[in-house]
C-alpha cells in the first residue's frame, strides 16, 4: 500500500476469545521506505469497532533483491465476548513513503520463496 492506504483482511469470529497474547507475524517485502502501523480490530456486528492491538514500524527496502523481511510481534489484547456475526480484523497501513501509487509494503504472500513466512495471527488461548 501507497502512503496514507490501508488494507484490511476480515475473518468471521466463531467464538469467544479470553484475554491474553495476540501474535501477529507480518513478513513482508518492502520496495520504498515506509512507516506501517498494524493494527489488530474487533469488529462488532451491532455497530463499531474495538481495538486488541497496534503496532508501529518503519521499514527500509533491501539493498538488492525482493526478499521478505521479517516482522513478529506480540501484544496484550482484551477478551472478545464472540456475538454472530462479529469480526476480527487485520488492518495495515502505509505513511511516510514516497509510492504514492505503488505498494511500499506488501505482505509476503510467497512465504519461504521470498525467505520469509506468510502472514498469521495467533490468538489467545
Amino acid at each position: 500500500m501507497g502512503a496514507g492506504r490501508s488494507q484490511e483482511a476480515e475473518f468471521t469470529l466463531l467464538d469467544d476469545v479470553p484475554a491474553g497474547e495476540w501474535r501477529l507475524v507480518a513478513d513482508g517485502i518492502i520496495v520504498f521506505p515506509v512507516d506501517v502501523t498494524f493494527e489488530l480490530i474487533h469488529r462488532q456486528a451491532a455497530g463499531g469497532d474495538v481495538p486488541i492491538a497496534t503496532w508501529q514500524h518503519h521499514f527500509d527496502p533491501l539493498p538488492v533483491g525482493y526478499e521478505a523481511q521479517a516482522y513478529e510481534v506480540t501484544a496484550d489484547g482484551p477478551a472478545i465476548d464472540q456475538q454472530p456475526g462479529d469480526e476480527l480484523v487485520f488492518r495495515y497501513t502505509g505513511t511516510n513513503t514516497e509510492a504514492t501509487q505503488t505498494m511500499a509494503y506488501i505482505p509476503n504472500g510467497d512465504g519461504a520463496e521470498a525467505n520469509g513466512r506468510i502472514p498469521f495471527i495467533v490468538l489467545p488461548r
